[in-house]
């Protein structure tokens, strides 16, 4: 669903935001939930001024509560957008300019270091533009010279976090269109191992749909092997009280078993079913898991965070689960570039095809996109006034990071990085926007406010 989130981690039955459960220094429990395992800042991030350019630590002893003195720095690289662009072309480049610095709804940090965003329209790619930084902070984090800094290009390669779960979504329902699966029955008729109480009234729609009463997060640590992981992935119990079919709440989980059951059903790992079912057919050569295995050019990569034990993160999935369970996973763990995330969506707009490749039938991807939990109440602690409003793998209609570009027919999803991915049929346009608001600490700003700057300013154009 979301970039900061996925959704509310439960500690006892306890609903519990994830930005609170990160901003409360339980670490350890947040290290051991799925897509919430970020490590929680120590202490008061210092007042945001334009970064010394030094190899110093952002944050020293003594400096908590009072501003970096600012340093002379050469202005982020900004692309241009493509020549003779779309009404909003400019607006949408002073939005992205505006966040490399703070702003008044965030004035300690910058939104993010670096940003790209795109627009296809009627198939087309209309707009194309990059800022500010893929690389800005080293670890620590420390603000490096700028002679070691990494200009954002609009191909660069981002960790795309959640926009994972919409490619597991699109795998899943292949094996519907090729009656492998059914929608409506229960998850435990193809993978028998899902146990716990009240689990076998679970169904593979409410796994794409937030339905399921599945918690956001699973215990993966404290585990010697992946297999032993993967187990208490499959065994976690629902959330108290929770009763499958009747309430969204977002579930990183869910993703995570469809993962495995399109590894089981198609008899190859996740990220070569990705490979074979959709980079492949679509064309697309800069997405898939486990980028340092195969980009050639590691200047294209995204920082993300470099504040952790785990020091700067490039090419290596930020979501802490992920990366124990080997960085391949249904939730999170994809890479890629805001021209191929947007073919996915045109693929979308268009029925299930692109450039004559049929990926899922029109009648699946109807179904996809049609809001299923009309009527249904929505827990979200970090968003209480968010609708249950989804359809099979994607958000519908959701004003909080659509802005004014929501609609009963729009269609999208988040990343915790900063990614996020929207379609609007009834302008036929896609909207991609893929930030590094995590680079070099993910609770420095609210990535939505980011995306409804941008999809507003498309908007007006």
């Amino acid at each position: 669903m979301v970039g900061p989130r996925p959704g509310c981690v439960i500690i006892t039955g306890v609903n519990i935001g994830r930005r609170t459960l990160l901003g409360t220094g339980l670490a350890a429990t947040a290290a051991a939930l799925t897509g919430c395992g970020r490590t929680a800042p120590a202490g008061d991030a210092p007042v945001w001024a334009e970064p010394v350019a030094t190899e110093q630590p952002l944050t020293t002893p003594g400096a908590v509560g009072r501003a970096i003195q600012p340093a002379p720095s050469p202005r982020a690289v900004t692309s241009a957008a493509t020549p003779a662009g779309p009404p909003y072309a400019a607006k949408v480049k002073a939005t992205l300019t505006k966040y490399l610095v703070p702003t008044a709804d965030n004035p300690k940090h910058p939104g993010y270091a670096g940003a790209v965003a795109l627009v296809m329209q009627d198939g087309k790619t209309r707009f194309s533009t990059a800022a500010g930084h893929a690389l800005r902070y080293g670890a620590g984090p420390v603000d490096l010279p700028a002679a070691k800094r990494v200009a954002m290009r609009t191909d660069s390669i981002f960790d795309l976090a959640s926009l994972t779960k919409v490619c597991t979504a699109i795998l899943t329902l292949q094996l519907v269109d090729r009656g492998k699966v059914e929608l409506n029955a229960p998850v435990q008729r193809y993978l028998p191992e899902f146990t716990g109480a009240g689990k076998d009234k679970i169904t593979i729609a409410m796994l794409l749909a937030h339905t399921s009463a599945l918690p956001v997060g699973a215990k993966v640590t404290g585990f010697s092997t992946n297999t032993q992981r993967w187990q208490s992935v499959m065994t976690t119990p629902l959330v108290k009280g929770g009763v499958p079919g009747t309430t969204f709440r977002y579930s990183s989980v869910g993703l995570m078993v469809l993962g495995r059951l399109v590894e089981k059903l198609t008899g190859t790992s996740l990220d070569k079913a990705v490979r074979d079912n959709i980079t492949t057919p679509l064309g697309l050569e800069d997405t898939g898991f486990l980028p340092l295995k195969w980009v050639a050019d590691k200047s294209r990569l995204v920082a993300t965070d470099a504040r952790t034990s785990r020091g700067l993160l490039r090419g290596t999935v930020h979501d802490d689960v992920a990366n124990i369970l080997g960085g391949v996973a249904g939730h999170a763990g994809l890479f890629g570039t805001a021209q191929d995330v947007a073919v996915i969506g045109q693929m979308l707009l268009a029925g299930g095809t692109h450039h004559g490749r049929r990926i899922l039938s029109a009648d699946t991807v109807a179904k996809m996109l049609t809001n299923v939990n009309k009527g249904k109440p929505a827990i979200d602690a970090d968003r209480p006034h968010r609708t249950a409003d989804h359809g099979l793998g994607v958000e519908i209609n959701q004003p909080w990071f659509m802005g004014k570009l929501a609609s009963p027919t729009s269609f999208g999803h988040t990343g915790f990085t900063g990614t996020s991915l929207l379609v609007v049929p009834s302008r036929r346009q896609v909207i991609v926007l893929l930030t590094n608001r995590a680079h070099p600490n993910w609770s420095w700003s609210n990535p939505d406010t980011h995306r409804v700057a941008v999809h507003n300013a498309v908007a007006a154009g």
